[in-house]
């Protein structure tokens, strides 16, 4: 550092006082603190520069102290002392380091040290800090230049500026022996690496009514309780969104209201199955199922993601979410999802692309997309087939009118050459010609709806769906499978992981499909790891690789036997959950979450995935007859 200018807003704020003793405190009460740190105020790299506090404290005993800084630097060494003598290290009577790397890197917020140190009432200390590191990178303590009550005075050591210690009347932001809502992680972040901020949210918080997400700066250090949607903050406290709230509350750990809550989540678990062949991909598919279970609204709505962009209910994402509660034996949750199709279908047996989660409508403009028509139909055959027998036929019932509709649309979109329009897919991107992504989900869909029409004895619907999963069968084998399943007919597009849409538990997958899923997961492969979406070369990717797209090919694999190719990608997608364990959309270029996490279709994904590995693989809609 030239000058504290560069993380001083003002050299004028500085005191005439270039060096001495701290002058006595005005007044009794103790300056063991303050919040605000909207400033860089100064560098803390040794050798030239360090930053200390004057604090007075009640306590005898200092256990912990805290500041507020940021680096740039990904490596070193941070230090924080109590002294007597601000410059006088052999006066430290307590001394801690942190290692930067084991923060994560690069980043900022507050740091807290343990510390263990014997002081006397009333008397003035220092808090010293002082960074290494052999990086070019800045790496400073944070404050304000505005004024603090009873603020004793802040230091800053710049030899090459000052020739030594400085006095400002700027403030360090600092606390020694912080409690309750000092504490980092409740209501300011702890030290957050910029690698968790690549996410926008980091985990859920719910109480089956409202949703609330956990933000990248407030999940670092912090972790569920159990089983649960209840957070354990760093400082051991407890944060959870009670019954009947619509925000969370800080409270105590081993609170009643939060307790209750841990044993609900767990008694719900308890009463599915939770797939898994390693006590490590169990407590993944627990934490999905009950982020799935967050996600979802009390109409039936099932939420992308909790994050404003996301916070709308598609029916493909809400058929996969169906379809994992179903095999998991939430037949209840599977139902609700379906019941909000009834409600959302259009009059012409469609429906739009998302919803908003009050079910009123769109939420735009965004074009309606055909392989609904496909997706929800082999949600429900998927439902049918777990659901108690006892009341399964009653809930087919109220359900076969909408999956005549969307049969029946589907059956009707087929043209001459036995495929489907061209129509928005999962990418959410138009095609010229008939995509994968489209044709593969109503095949699955019209499969399924002749088997439904069958268990009614609709004999009428059962023929005439299944005359029209042939065609389309018939179809897709002349245009897709000789290009290997690419995106498009035309073979202008490249590869596309629905292609794993032709393998079970969607479709009973052809004799040529096995080579084909090699081949294209091998050109969606990036260097991360994980997979593209696809490799249309105008596709908005980049280098991020998505979960959810990833998952396919664990789930296609794990279906057809394929184990070692199945545990491969099980255990990269495994891998690339974040602290709280939840799956993230996306995974950037550095191999870090990305997006939001949890995304609903990912977890949804990797239940069924994991259900397959473990010997207990979804059923696949009979071919026709």
């Amino acid at each position: 550092m030239t000058s504290p200018t560069a993380y001083l807003l003002a050299p004028v704020m500085a005191l005439t006082v270039l060096g001495g003793t701290e002058p006595a405190a005005a007044a009794a009460t103790a300056y063991d603190g303050q919040s605000a740190h909207g400033t860089a105020l100064f560098s803390v790299k040794a050798t030239n520069n360090a930053a200390a506090q004057a604090f007075t404290t009640g306590n005898t005993r200092v256990t912990r102290v805290s500041a507020y800084v940021a680096s740039g630097a990904a490596t070193g060494q941070i230090t924080a002392q109590i002294r007597k003598d601000k410059a006088n290290g052999a006066s430290s009577i307590a001394s801690r380091t942190i290692n930067l790397a084991s923060l994560g890197g690069a980043g900022s917020g507050w740091l807290e040290f343990p510390m263990n140190a014997a002081v006397t009432p009333g008397a003035t200390y220092y808090l010293h800090l002082q960074a290494t590191t052999t990086e070019n990178k800045p790496i400073a303590w944070y404050g304000t230049v505005s004024s603090a009550p009873g603020a004793l005075t802040s230091w800053n050591y710049d030899k090459a500026y000052w020739g030594g210690w400085h006095a400002y009347t700027s403030r360090l932001a600092f606390y020694v022996e912080p409690t309750g809502s000092e504490r980092c992680g409740e209501t300011q972040q702890c030290y957050v690496p910029t690698t968790a901020l690549a996410a926008r949210t980091s985990g859920l918080l719910g109480n089956l009514r409202s949703t609330e997400a956990v933000l990248p700066a407030f999940a670092v250090g912090a972790s569920y309780v159990g089983d649960s949607n209840v957070l354990r903050l760093p400082s051991g406290r407890w944060r959870y969104l009670p019954t009947g709230a619509t925000a969370s509350v800080v409270v105590p750990a081993d609170h009643p209201g939060a307790l209750a809550q841990v044993a609900e989540s767990a008694g719900w678990l308890a009463k599915g199955t939770v797939p898994g062949t390693t006590n490590g991909q169990r407590a993944a598919a627990r934490r999905a199922l009950l982020s799935m279970r967050a996600l979802l609204q009390p109409n039936g709505a099932s939420a992308a993601a909790w994050s404003p962009p996301w916070e709308y209910s598609w029916p493909r994402d809400g058929a996969f979410v169906a379809a994992a509660f179903a095999a998991t034996g939430h037949s209840e949750e599977a139902y609700r999802i379906l019941q909000y199709d009834v409600r959302t279908q259009r009059a012409d047996g469609t429906w739009e692309a998302r919803t908003t989660l009050d079910g009123s409508g769109p939420p735009d403009g965004r074009p309606w997309q055909l392989d609904g028509n496909g997706w929800v139909p082999w949600s429900v055959w998927q439902w049918y087939q777990a659901a108690p027998a006892g009341t399964r036929a009653a809930g087919l019932d109220a359900l076969y009118p909408m999956v005549r509709k969307a049969a029946d649309r589907a059956a009707a979109s087929l043209g001459a050459n036995g495929l489907p329009p061209a129509s928005p897919d999962y990418w959410e991107l138009p095609t010229a010609t008939t995509n994968i992504g489209t044709a593969a989900p109503l095949l699955a869909g019209l499969n399924a709806a002749a088997d439904l029409a069958g268990s009614r004895g609709q004999d009428a619907d059962r023929v005439k769906w299944t005359a029209a999963a042939r065609k389309l069968s018939a179809g897709i084998a002349r245009y897709f499978a000789p290009l290997g399943y690419q995106r498009t007919i035309d073979g202008k597009h490249g590869r596309d992981s629905a292609a794993a849409f032709m393998a079970p538990p969607f479709n009973r997958a052809p004799a040529d499909l096995p080579a084909a899923l090699v081949s294209t997961q091998r050109a969606l492969l990036q260097p991360n790891g994980g997979l593209l979406p696809g490799n249309d070369p105008g596709a908005p990717w980049g280098s991020y690789a998505w979960t959810a797209s990833t998952g396919f090919f664990a789930l296609a694999w794990a279906q057809l036997g394929d184990t070692a190719r199945a545990d491969a990608v099980l255990n990269w997608v495994l891998a690339k959950r974040n602290g709280l364990g939840e799956f993230p959309e996306t995974v950037n270029g550095a191999g870090h979450p990305s997006s939001v996490a949890p995304l609903g279709w990912t977890d949804a994904v990797m239940v069924m995935a994991l259900s397959a590995r473990q010997g207990d693989p979804l059923p696949t809609p009979p071919l026709p007859l």
